[in-house]
């Protein structure tokens, strides 16, 4: 669905700010650590984003007034330019289910930290991730290694698809556990995306690193 800037009317004090030119940029909104109530405030400020979908897998659950089959869909939404979300959602039909899941990485979006952290490379492009850097769920450890240019995304197809939307070309990776699952291995390469920002370096470093 378009979004339209002119026929959306805010909620909050935070949507506010952003139809009235106060706050431009996400990275503010982040920076300030706002909590983000309203999925327009995400299309208005990042308005090229794509989404993808990585799996649709049919659950059921028992119910007191019988089997209960629902559809489970994951997104992983992002720009190709620093900035990534992962989500998943639940209905009765597919296309219910992936809309869910699409606000619901919206909700969950990030900026993820990029550089040249390969000792080899040393370009000083955002083509690769800064630092090693590690993210768990499930049994599921994943570990994302700075790579050199050229190299490719070396890992799973699930963690490809996340790490294409977040803009990274080049990463080494290690897995452990089972990767087979797709909400697991997705949600631990998520979560060694926003470990990244964790990492504590100084300006100096990070200038070295290009990182953005």
């Amino acid at each position: 669905m378009n979004f339209n800037m002119e026929e959306w009317e805010p909620k909050t004090n935070l949507g506010h700010m952003v139809k009235e030119g106060t706050i431009t940029d996400i990275d503010e909104i982040f920076e300030k650590g706002l909590p983000i109530m309203e999925l327009e405030i995400v299309d208005a400020l990042l308005p090229d984003l794509e989404e993808e979908v990585m799996d649709v897998n049919l659950v059921q659950r028992m119910h007191k007034s019988g089997r209960k089959v629902n559809f489970r869909v994951i997104v992983s939404v992002g720009n190709k330019n620093g900035y990534v979300g992962l989500g998943q959602g639940k209905a009765k039909e597919v296309g219910p289910a992936i809309r869910k899941a699409v606000d619901d990485a919206k909700y969950n979006i990030i900026k993820v930290r990029r550089g040249c952290g390969d000792w080899g490379c040393v370009c000083g492009r955002e083509h690769t991730v800064p630092f090693k850097v590690s993210g768990k769920s499930g049994s599921v450890r994943a570990t994302l290694i700075p790579a050199p240019g050229g190299v490719g995304l070396a890992v799973g197809d699930v963690g490809k698809t996340i790490l294409k939307l977040a803009g990274i070309d080049d990463v080494w990776s290690n897995t452990m556990g089972q990767t087979q699952t797709t909400i697991n291995f997705a949600s631990a390469v998520f979560d060694a995306l926003k470990n990244l920002s964790k990492v504590k370096a100084s300006k100096s470093d990070l200038k070295n690193l290009g990182v953005v």
